[in-house]
């Protein structure tokens, strides 16, 4: 078989990184969700620019090369832009700017330019189209010529004019920006979505993209975006400034939004200078950016520039650097965070990376150990970008030394030394002596004494801290055997609030068996499959000895869940403190066995929403359940009815979607009678 020639090696490496960038495009900007970061997509796009350019006989009309992002949503009308949305070429070094404003100038033929300067939003650019002052249309930039009709969504931002301020406005005016989420809504959407147990966005650009593209308006209206301009495009019967920090000033005079940070610089020192800067102001910034964009100010210099395929030659983007070093792992030891979850931690030779020394990264979990086969003694390649928690990118095998060995999860807990577990489908590996563990001491006490678990009316988080720190207690039971005067002792403790606990502890003797089994915490084990091993085995005795196969008799629970609690309750340590509580006074009523006439509704999956009048959302799920429903926090097509309160949510703009039936508090009522 003759040799392969570089040009079919070259052709072979281009269609696969086409392949796989087309594949981040779909992830990235249709899912909304990356699977990759956004400098390992640079360097994808970089290696496919430089293999083109070298080949030009290879470059195709579909290259991502060719064009920007990606097709857009079936879910939305199409929008064409009349003047392309192109996206900016990237400067990843001083050097590559310096190139480009020499190239700008050579072409030009001045010595020296005046640069428009911004910080680069991470988040999506949008396009805004006015006429007669007032806002028509919107559209996402898409694949750069046809974008997604986003219009109704975009009205309900409120840094978005609906109509223009002034009256010597362009007929026609194309206002071109980026949609934004900042730092502290995006921390606020997040903690929203934690308590309402749905799934956090991954950065504030994916909560910005994601809220954008809701079908329902209305969700979009209750997501704090906001929006900055930074161009233009179509402008018809008007006339615009002839540099473009002057337009930008127009822009802000009609009513739109841009960033403080804008400004004019002169020459290419003068960029050079902005980013440093910006750089170094980053942290405190209230939105995201992830570099700044250079732009020849002049308009009339703009257009004797001209563009590229794919960029204008009048701007860049001056990414923030992802940065790397080499360093050699000098150990890999493992952590017990307060849930239990075992993370392995590398120890490495202290290196001078992103601003910082850094000497640990975490190793998140055995697959990922297993992706870089990290081992010890390995030289490694360690990033950090910005705030980013130092991470390592890859092992450079051929610098390994003899055969180490591979590392494996230990199979004892290093801090209690009960057995661990990896639950098939996860990446993380738990411990399992959760009412015994040091290191989930707080965190299980915490959740014993919550409201739906034994519910201790005033064992509040600062309060379980300051006696696990005291060494007052170890474990659950140890609650039931503090006094008065331990409990005054404790800061912002007085005597009545001490008693008020010993009260409340009093009292969360007097439980359910149900509630008991969830407050014990056992993984997987949630409010619905307790009550389910309640109803099912009746005492906790039965549930305790019961092998695997008897649990899964069981309504609901599977391999997964029967595997957890034959573990939990093979701990001894996890015994000896059920045992303590039991000794301490911990009891419930004999469970009655209900016949399938007393669950009418058994086998039916309930999902409530918004504020119930006239019983609470967990007297409305308690009854539920005594009636055989489940009750899920979240909306999907197994759903059988979505219970509407005052103010709902999502949930209930999913249910219609999906054509779940939808029942008033009332008809609820009716249904529980």
């Amino acid at each position: 078989m003759p040799p392969i020639s570089p040009h079919e090696q070259a052709r072979d490496r281009i269609a696969q990184l086409r392949d796989d960038i087309n594949h981040h495009n779909y992830r990235y900007y249709i899912l909304d969700d990356p699977e990759i970061t956004d400098s390992e997509y640079d360097r994808l796009l970089r290696e496919l620019q430089d293999l083109e350019q070298h080949y030009p006989d290879l470059i195709t009309p579909d290259s991502p090369t060719q064009r920007v992002g990606a097709a857009p949503l079936e879910s939305f009308s199409e929008v064409k832009h009349r003047i392309p949305m192109l996206s900016l070429g990237n400067a990843f070094n001083n050097e590559e700017v310096l190139d480009f404003d020499r190239r700008a100038r050579e072409r030009l033929d001045v010595e020296v330019i005046d640069y428009a300067v911004e910080p680069k939003l991470d988040g999506l650019a949008i396009s805004l189209r006015y006429e007669n002052g007032v806002l028509v249309q919107a559209g996402t930039r898409g694949d750069g010529t046809t974008g997604e009709d986003v219009t109704l969504n975009v009205r309900t931002i409120d840094t978005i004019p609906l109509r223009l301020v002034g009256d010597d406005y362009p007929q026609v005016l194309e206002v071109r920006g980026e949609i934004i989420m900042n730092k502290a809504g995006f921390e606020k959407l997040n903690r929203q979505r934690r308590e309402q147990g749905e799934k956090e966005f991954v950065n504030p650009r994916n909560a910005a993209a994601g809220s954008l593209r809701q079908l329902d308006p209305r969700i979009t209206a209750a997501r704090p975006l906001s929006f900055f301009s930074y161009g233009v495009g179509e402008v018809l019967g008007g006339r615009l400034e002839d540099r473009h920090s002057a337009i930008i000033k127009q822009l802000q005079g009609w009513g739109l939004r841009i960033n403080p940070e804008s400004k004019v610089v002169k020459g290419v020192q003068g960029c050079l200078d902005y980013y440093q800067k910006i750089q170094e102001k980053r942290d405190s910034l209230p939105y995201e950016i992830d570099g700044v964009v250079f732009k020849v100010d002049s308009i009339a210099q703009q257009e004797r520039l001209g563009f590229v395929a794919r960029a204008p030659r009048w701007a860049i983007a001056r990414k923030f650097p992802a940065q790397e070093e080499m360093t050699v792992v000098e150990a890999i030891d493992v952590q017990v965070g307060r849930t239990g979850a075992l993370t392995p931690v590398a120890r490495l030779q202290p290196v001078f990376v992103g601003g910082v020394t850094v000497s640990n990264a975490t190793l998140h979990n055995q697959d990922e150990i297993d992706r870089l086969d990290v081992r010890v003694g390995d030289t490694v390649i360690v990033r950090r970008a910005g705030d980013v928690i130092p991470q390592i990118v890859s092992v450079v095998r051929s610098r390994r030394q003899g055969r180490p060995r591979k590392f494996k999860m230990p199979t004892h807990c290093p801090v209690c030394g009960s057995a661990t577990e990896r639950i098939e489908g996860e990446a993380k590996t738990f411990c399992t002596g959760g009412l015994y563990c040091e290191a989930q001491r707080k965190e299980m006490i915490k959740h014993f004494a919550s409201r739906r678990a034994l519910d201790i009316e005033g064992l509040g988080e600062k309060l379980v801290e300051q006696l696990v720190d005291a060494g007052l207690v170890h474990d659950p039971a140890d609650l039931y055997a503090l006094n008065e005067a331990q409990l005054s002792g404790m800061e912002r403790m007085a005597e009545k609030s001490a008693q008020n606990i010993l009260a409340a502890l009093e009292k969360s003797k007097q439980t359910t068996l149900a509630r008991f089994i969830y407050a014990l915490g056992i993984h997987n084990v949630g409010e619905t499959t307790a009550q389910t091993l309640a109803q099912h085995f009746a005492t906790l005795e039965q549930l305790m000895t019961a092998d695997e196969e008897s649990l899964q008799a069981a309504p609901d629970v599977g391999p997964i869940v029967a595997h957890s609690i034959v573990t939990f309750f093979a701990q001894p340590h996890n015994r000896e403190v059920i045992d303590k509580l039991l000794a301490a006074g911990l009891h419930w009523p004999e469970v009655e066995i209900k016949s399938e006439d007393a669950l009418p509704l058994k086998g039916k999956t309930f999902v409530l929403t918004g504020t119930l009048t006239q019983m609470s959302r967990n007297d409305a799920k308690a009854a539920l359940q005594a009636l055989g429903a489940k009750v899920s926090g979240s909306v999907s097509k197994k759903t059988d009815y979505v219970v509407v309160g005052e103010n709902p949510g999502s949930k209930a703009v999913k249910a219609e979607q999906l054509g779940i039936e939808i029942l008033s508090e009332s008809e609820l009522l009716q249904r529980l009678e």
